[in-house]
């Protein structure tokens, strides 16, 4: 899927990073007591939440030792203040669908994470962006792959949905559609950052001698129930630091990367693409919920660590059924993740272990 943060790195614009870090350290202490933290109290089906929205901004190999401080509460701000976008989509009575779009629209905009605006580089040295969205009450769903100079992936993957009668494009096709369709463009100035782009000369470098693909964390994604009982879920990337010309992860495949179906669940998914396709995880969890039972929990368990995990895959999912019901569920080191309904809210990065899973019941 996509590049996070190497160790070491700083975040961009530190002087406002620095001044929004008092601000943070409330909401850091709250990463620090959750973890991918124990397992909250479980609602029943007669609970059914109002509203519920998860996110996640990439997972891969990184432990608190990793990261400063700072680098932690940057972060943190940035998962709140994206989430905060979608809980007011919501708290309004706004769908599902718009919530998810709203969400990735200004992580895209974040150079913290690896979509749009500080995508990692390919191997030619072009940032190439895959996004991918899914409405649940209808079963419709948009995605495009490889396309460049537009600002936001994940609206033209809506448009995609909503205004033609097809489901997926790439590439020069996916650029002519969002012109037709009058989408923002951007030139490469705006996707360029320092970071992304001494990545890939580490990564240049570093295939000369070995596989560069090792650095194959990150992604965006959203999910969402709104007050009307629909669910929709949202993915957007860069992919792969240096990945070769032509390759899809599974971010804009619907099934591996996304799923959204009002009967069970919706899914985004982060981290080692080509097992995320080889195993379907998406719908795999969908599938165990529908035909096999399972509640969401047990399916994302079972979708990452059985089947995804088992095959050497790595990475996590967040998801929420059709009760409100969510879970974030990670056998990577870390995953950056957030969650909120009614009830209260949450921001979390670490832990890899089954045990270590947050359950929001």
């Amino acid at each position: 899927m996509e590049s996070c943060l190497c160790p070491g790195e700083s975040p961009q614009n530190e002087k406002t990073m620095k001044q929004d870090l008092v601000a943070t350290s409330a909401a850091l202490l709250m990463v620090m007591a959750f973890g991918c933290g124990q397992p909250v109290a479980e609602q029943s089906v007669e609970q059914k939440r109002e509203w519920a929205i998860a996110i996640h901004g990439g997972a891969g190999h990184f432990g608190e030792e990793d990261l400063s401080f700072e680098q932690q509460a940057a972060y943190t701000a940035s998962l709140s203040s994206a989430l905060a976008v979608g809980e007011a989509v919501l708290g309004e009575g706004g769908t599902s669908v718009e919530a998810v779009e709203a969400v990735i629209r200004l992580m895209e905009d974040d150079s913290l994470f690896n979509a749009g605006r500080g995508a990692v580089f390919t191997a030619e040295g072009v940032q190439e962006l895959d996004a991918s969205i899914a409405d649940g009450k209808t079963r419709n769903c948009g995605a495009v792959t490889g396309i460049r100079g537009y600002r936001h992936p994940i609206s033209v993957a809506r448009s995609v949905m909503d205004s033609s009668e097809h489901v997926f494009f790439s590439g020069h096709g996916a650029g002519e559609f969002a012109a037709a369709m009058g989408h923002e463009p951007a030139s490469d100035a705006w996707f360029f950052t320092h970071k992304a782009h001494n990545r890939y000369l580490r990564a240049k470098r570093k295939a000369q001698a070995t596989d560069a693909l090792a650095d194959k964390k990150g992604t965006v994604g959203c999910v969402a129930l709104d007050r009307h009982g629909n669910l929709a879920a949202g993915t957007s990337t860069g992919g792969m630091t240096y990945k070769r010309h032509g390759r899809i992860g599974d971010s804009p495949v619907i099934g591996a990367g996304t799923w959204a179906d009002n009967r069970t669940c919706a899914v985004s998914a982060t981290g080692w693409g080509e097992y995320f396709i080889r195993t379907g995880v998406a719908q795999d969890i969908h599938g165990r919920m529908l035909h096999g039972d399972e509640t969401l929990a047990e399916a994302c368990r079972g979708a990452i660590f059985d089947e995804m995990g088992a095959l050497g895959g790595d990475g996590g999912v967040v998801a929420v059924d059709a009760s409100g019901a969510i879970s974030l569920v990670c056998n990577s080191a870390g995953m950056f993740r957030a969650w909120s309904s009614p009830e209260g809210r949450g921001v979390a990065m670490f832990g890899a272990t089954l045990e270590g899973t947050v359950e929001v019941q």
